[in-house]
């Protein structure tokens, strides 16, 4: 009798709404109590929805439906009335499936999809990665990693991980409080990021907001984005290599908070990055806010980034960057000592190369900030032909925190640079043009150096520099 109900309730559910079908997941045996795992019930109306051509999943307003992992799939529109939430389970032992395939090192999936089309995440709901769930101790800092045996994976499950899809669309939610990366596109074509809040807890280490990996002809307009890591990562993972490079990618119109990178390509890239627009962007209280830091073989050219302001400050050294405002770099990573090492280099080896920052450019860049920029490589040729027009610099003291310190890991050799603070550090690079530079020191500032300050550079031409 029971299975004759949700059967009809079922059926009830298959109504059209605006020209597609919706499956309703309360009809579906979803019961969106905070405490059931609704997981199969989300499972079995995706599956229906897919299978019958396609339309509207939806999670019903004024329900919080937990559940353990999902996959989406072709032709599937998840949407999420507002007031409802579709939260993580918090057993660690619902989580079984990589979010980097046979790399099982560094988290698993939640919500996922593999080799599909035509998918949406749209609607007013909430999206909660209940990442303290999966944290140790908190710390002044960030929160303590549980401590893994090595032959063991890491459990703490990623939000949303698309793999080779085409044609996606994620717009207007809010994603919260991942506890590892947050919206990681894998080999995805065709994708509009719009809209959508992303709002994770500031101490969780790792907690990538949105993270491009081997995609293309990607757009990413009017969201705001707050990540303990970085805000936005370009990247070509090893693990993925299959899809070939990440390129043709716009950034528009969003406000970014970041303890380690605001906006970031890199370190993992092991082919091309290229023909990327960052363009009318804020970065508020951020450890680094535009950087390059390219660790592998691959390239990074045709990056242009525009129209920024930017406030930077410094964090403890369990987050990457010493407040950089720009950090072009291309470094050699460490000799293969990391958990998941096998997969940082080629295949068989242990030492790695790293590949040519070329071509990137910055156009009116306003920044606050207890640190300058930063460009360099390990020998010259690595990074040359870049560009700097209307760059505006106020150098401000913030923080307890020790100054004139510059950030190059992870890299082979020494990680940081130490000494003083300049407008514009160029260390080992070639072809530099710097056209309109303004440096302001405020009264008391440590550690003051020059508006710009070269060493090992081949060719490099400064105009209208100023600077207090």
């Amino acid at each position: 009798m029971k299975k004759m109900m949700l059967t009809f309730l079922m059926l009830l559910a298959v109504l059209p709404f605006m020209g597609q079908t919706v499956y309703d997941v309360t009809a579906f045996g979803a019961l969106g109590d905070g405490r059931s795992d609704d997981a199969s019930a989300i499972q079995r109306a995706i599956d229906a929805c897919s299978s019958e051509g396609g339309g509207r999943v939806l999670l019903p307003r004024g329900h919080v439906f937990v559940a353990g992992p999902v996959e989406l799939k072709s032709n599937v529109e998840l949407h999420l009335e507002a007031t409802a939430v579709l939260k993580a389970h918090p057993d660690e032992g619902k989580y079984r499936l990589s979010a980097f395939g046979a790399n099982e090192g560094e988290g698993m999936m939640w919500i996922y999809a593999n080799h599909a089309e035509n998918i949406a995440i749209t609607g007013r709901g909430v999206i909660h990665g209940n990442g303290i769930a999966f944290m140790g101790a908190e710390l002044e800092d960030s929160y303590e990693l549980k401590p893994l045996n090595p032959q063991t994976f890491d459990p703490r499950p990623h939000v949303l991980t698309l793999t080779d899809v085409k044609n996606l669309t994620i717009r207007d939610v809010t994603i919260r409080e991942g506890a590892y990366w947050t919206v990681h596109l894998i080999g995805c074509d065709g994708a509009v990021i719009e809209g959508i809040q992303l709002l994770n807890n500031l101490k969780i280490r790792n907690g990538d907001g949105i993270d491009l990996d081997h995609s293309k002809n990607i757009r990413i307009a009017n969201c705001h984005i707050t990540s303990g890591d970085d805000c936005i990562c370009l990247k070509n993972r090893r693990e993925f290599e299959q899809y070939g490079s990440c390129r043709d990618i716009t950034v528009t119109n969003c406000v970014m908070t970041s303890r380690s990178c605001a906006i970031k390509i890199g370190s993992e890239n092991m082919d091309s990055i290229c023909n990327v627009l960052f363009d009318n962007c804020i970065i508020t209280a951020s450890n680094r806010g535009l950087g390059i830091q390219n660790r592998d073989e691959g390239t990074v050219t045709d990056i242009t980034f525009s129209n920024i302001q930017m406030d930077c400050r410094l964090w403890s050294d369990v987050w990457w960057g010493k407040a950089e405002p720009i950090y072009v770099t291309s470094y050699p990573r460490a000799n293969g000592n990391h958990k998941d090492a096998n997969w940082r280099f080629p295949k068989g080896q242990i030492e790695g190369r790293c590949g040519e920052v070329a071509r990137i450019r910055f156009f009116n860049i306003t920044a606050t900030s207890e640190n300058g920029c930063f460009i360099g490589g390990d020998t010259q040729d690595k990074v040359h032909h870049i560009y700097m027009n209307n760059v505006n610099l106020t150098m401000r003291k913030q923080t307890a925190y020790e100054g004139g310190v510059y950030d190059k890991r992870p890299c082979r050799g020494e990680g940081f640079v130490r000494g003083n603070v300049h407008g514009v550090c160029v260390d080992t690079a070639s072809d530099i043009f710097i056209d309109g530079l303004n440096v302001d020191w405020e009264a008391g500032f440590p550690n003051r150096g020059f508006a710009h300050d070269e060493k090992n550079v081949q060719r490099i031409v400064v105009r209208n520099d100023f600077h207090n």
